[in-house]
């Protein structure tokens, strides 16, 4: 049968890839940048976990060498004659406050303290309470005082505000105290601070702190 006179098809098949034949040296470079690569994640690896090892270090050093401010909670508060209508010839404001160092291996110094009376916010008694003195870590410090004569600023006026809060079932008084302390650590001391406790107290109509005030824990901040 002749065949000549028709058009030529095209193959549907088409060409054979190439064989492609790695050298030795090809071979060699690949294995040379596969160590390379492993040994890099291998030390960003290492450099990885080694930085978050010293982070956490750090952090739990900070944490036991962070210093924390001393804790202070009123236990008593009261205005002895509350009940007199001339008390204020004899006024005396007396308190029982502590201060706690809860820091474990951390001591503090304290400068002179000073303990200041409010009644709406204006100054009714003030008086020095310790000397300079060191606190142990772990240690609590008793401050108590009775406020009379010089230390008091209360005439005939301000004591009968203070009986017409006493008629309606309570008087409410703030205690301030406050001393410039700094902490110590082995043979590291801080910056100074000037620490400020305030303490809420309300007195009953007998003089006497309320119990809702009573071992109540006292807020500090720095000035």
């Amino acid at each position: 049968m002749d065949t000549s006179g028709r058009l030529p098809t095209q193959s549907t098949q088409g060409p054979r890839p190439i064989k492609r034949h790695h050298t030795a040296r090809e071979f060699a470079h690949r294995v040379r940048e596969s160590l390379t690569t492993r040994v890099f994640k291998t030390m960003c690896a290492i450099f990885l976990s080694l930085l978050l090892l010293v982070g956490i270090i750090a952090f739990v050093l900070w944490l036991s060498l962070r210093p924390h401010r001393p804790r202070f909670h009123i236990h008593d508060f009261s205005i002895p004659g509350l009940d007199q209508a001339t008390g204020f010839e004899n006024a005396q404001i007396a308190f029982n406050v502590t201060a706690r160092n809860a820091n474990q291996k951390i001591g503090i110094y304290y400068d002179s303290m000073d303990g200041s009376v409010y009644y709406k916010d204006q100054l009714v008694g003030q008086e020095q309470l310790l000397y300079p003195f060191y606190q142990e870590p772990k240690n609590t410090t008793v401050v108590a005082d009775v406020l009379t004569g010089k230390a008091l600023t209360v005439n005939s006026r301000r004591w009968t505000e203070f009986m017409n809060d006493r008629a309606a079932g309570k008087v409410a008084f703030r205690l301030e105290i406050s001393s410039t302390i700094r902490f110590k650590i082995k043979w590291w001391g801080s910056k100074h601070h000037r620490a400020h406790a305030n303490c809420d107290a309300s007195v009953g109509p007998d003089g006497a702190i309320l119990p809702i005030f009573k071992d109540k824990r006292c807020p500090v901040y720095f000035t």
